[in-house]
């Protein structure tokens, strides 16, 4: 049974390595690679609880028949995202065979076990489906709203403007709207963020969100929650949550979004709020989450550098840009206040030079 362990602890972790380097540099998504590390770490600590020595002394690699056993398939991969797949299966099995030769003398490690499996049903299905989204969504600093009433002009001509400004995601948010012209709208702008290359989610409306084929749907507190939204957006769509305090944040967090808003930072005439958290929240979230944080509400030029020194990286903006006399240069002068994208995740272990 030392034997079985040992090589399938040696099969976990390599898969494990192999999934968290195609995460962190083929997708340069550094959430996705933040909980691959964590899963490793996890199952570190699951292998700390066995006796090493024991495991080792039983390792007998010249006389294993398994390894001169390979298949052709074996051998080819058709891109880097075949690596990964195959990783993430080779990963599910290893913990398979951990789990059950565990359950015959340390039943509760083997119930850990169980849960590192589920949990990499989990992270396969969100890395391979929405890991091109999530990594662009990593590099946007600036994230406007788009609401119609709001704008000087044209609304959709003002939003194809704050692209051209350097906004790296919009959010079509219209309340109250009938449901035909609000799908209307989203299509359009969907199409509009798709010819730059920006990300287009709706608020709100996750049933609108998947029809108009937007990159995800953004919910309030009495939306539904992130995991029925899931159920009707997809797999391959973003969910992003707001929160307004530090419980709202944790919760959020708990239930797994791609990113999450916090604020409002500032009084503002949008969104008017009895409760302003303030600078203080975003400080707290930007160091308990793994995901993306979006600082919102009542930001502009005047009060960008307050939030920078809180460590935003992604700012949501709406009056700010559809409001301005020129809806380019206002986004633009808010992108360049804004500190540069992080760059690949650094590794946690020596690299050879």
């Amino acid at each position: 049974m030392a034997r079985i362990l040992d090589a399938n602890l040696n099969r976990a972790r390599e898969a494990a390595r192999v999934m968290e380097d195609y995460t962190r540099f083929v997708l340069e998504d550094p959430a996705g690679c933040a909980l691959l590390k964590r899963l490793r770490h996890d199952l570190a600590a699951c292998e700390r609880a066995l006796p090493a020595n024991v495991l080792l002394a039983a390792r007998d690699t010249p006389g294993d028949v398994g390894t001169t056993l390979s298949t052709e398939s074996e051998r080819l991969r058709a891109n880097p995202r075949d690596v990964f797949s195959a990783a993430a299966r080779r990963l599910q099995e290893a913990l398979r065979t951990i789990e059950e030769y565990l359950k015959t003398f340390q039943p509760d490690l083997a119930a850990r076990v169980e849960g590192m499996r589920y949990r990499v049903y989990e992270l396969e299905q969100r890395l391979a489906l929405r890991g091109a989204r999530a990594a662009a969504f990593a590099g946007v600093r600036l994230y406007v709203l788009v609401t119609a009433a709001l704008c000087r002009g044209d609304w959709l001509e003002t939003a194809g403007e704050a692209v051209r400004g350097g906004a790296g995601c919009l959010q079509l948010r219209e309340k109250g709207m009938p449901d035909r012209e609000l799908l209307d709208r989203a299509r359009r702008l969907v199409s509009l963020c798709r010819e730059h290359g920006v990300l287009c989610i709706v608020n709100d409306r996750p049933d609108l969100a998947a029809l108009a084929d937007a990159d995800g749907v953004h919910l309030g507190q009495e939306d539904l929650p992130p995991a029925q939204a899931r159920r009707i957006v997809g797999a391959d769509r973003l969910i992003g949550v707001s929160t307004h305090d530090v419980g709202q944040l944790e919760a959020a967090l708990q239930a797994g979004p791609d990113y999450v808003a916090v604020g409002p930072m500032f009084a503002s005439p949008t969104k008017p709020q009895d409760h302003i958290p303030g600078p203080p929240l975003l400080a707290t979230a930007v160091r308990i989450s793994k995901v993306p944080v979006v600082a919102i509400g009542g930001i502009d030029g005047n009060n960008l550098g307050i939030l920078v020194q809180a460590g935003a990286r992604c700012v949501c903006a709406c009056s700010a840009v559809l409001g301005a006399n020129d809806p380019r240069e206002a986004a633009r002068r808010l992108v360049a206040a804004l500190p540069a994208p992080p760059g690949p995740v650094v590794p946690d272990e020596p690299q050879l030079a």
